[in-house]
């Protein structure tokens, strides 16, 4: 793929999602990095090619947010979503990836309608505790983040589905999950690197797209550290139903193509 014009028209506005996303401002804006970039090269180039700006996002957001976390959440996401990421490697050849986007939108969308009818209980006076961490949906959770990231980069909305009701404050929120998804991407790379997704004139392209990757991570890192945990779930929340609903649309249509 030769860069030109167009390219760098479609792929600007995508890094730029994708940057903001990275800073914390919800999954929602990630999602539309692989979609818009397919307009302009194959799905699984516009993959390939967003892997190595990721992780250069993630770097920044590493040092942006290195002060905030939650380590036990962290630990206990991690092993699951190890495990997930090498069930998708070890079944990328099997397991259709719009029937996964279909289902963790389902699932996301689900979770978000919950969370706006627990806001109902709670303007009606009804008390509802922050969720306390528990082994076994970390572990599901967890793999289902890393499976879903690694075959569809959609490891995002399972991740929230665990994290969001632990009620952590905003930065901690935002710090595990850049810790999460760094770790997750940096491993991805052996696999991505093995099913031959990754080549020179792939990563030439993205190593043109990393100041701007960087400029728009800081900038929605910015955004999140002004916000007030009142603005900030809600607003989380929000991110997660349409992430929810833009996978849902994705495989919805691309099933619909296939029959």
């Amino acid at each position: 793929m030769l860069p030109d014009i167009q390219f760098y028209a479609i792929a600007i506005p995508a890094v730029l999602l994708v940057g903001f996303s990275k800073g914390g401002m919800g999954e929602a804006l990630s999602m539309m990095g692989v979609p818009i970039l397919s307009l302009v090269v194959s799905p699984v180039q516009a993959a390939a090619l967003l892997l190595p700006i990721l992780i250069a996002m993630d770097l920044v957001a590493l040092w942006t947010w290195r002060h905030n976390g939650d380590r036990k959440t962290l630990t206990i996401l991690l092993p699951g979503a190890l495990a997930g990421i090498g069930i998708g490697w070890a079944t990328s050849a099997y397991v259709s990836r719009d029937v996964l986007r279909l289902i963790i939108g389902l699932i996301t969308v689900l979770f978000v309608l919950r969370y706006a009818y627990n806001t109902w209980r709670l303007r009606q006076g009804i008390v509802i505790p922050a969720k306390p961490h528990r082994t076994l949906p970390a572990i599901f959770f967890g793999s289902f983040a890393g499976y879903g990231s690694f075959v569809a980069h959609s490891g995002g909305p399972p991740f929230q589905i665990y994290a969001l009701p632990l009620k952590l404050p905003p930065r901690d929120y935002t710090g595990t999950m850049v810790r999460f998804f760094a770790i997750l991407n940096a491993v991805k790379l052996i696999p991505y690197f093995a099913l031959g997704q990754l080549d020179m004139s792939n990563l030439a392209t993205s190593v043109t797209l990393f100041p701007l990757a960087m400029l728009a991570t800081m900038a929605g890192a910015w955004v999140v550290r002004r916000m007030q945990p009142q603005v900030f779930y809600p607003f989380m929340y929000t991110m997660a139903f349409l992430a929810g609903m833009k996978l849902c649309y994705d495989g919805v249509v691309a099933l619909a193509i296939a029959q």
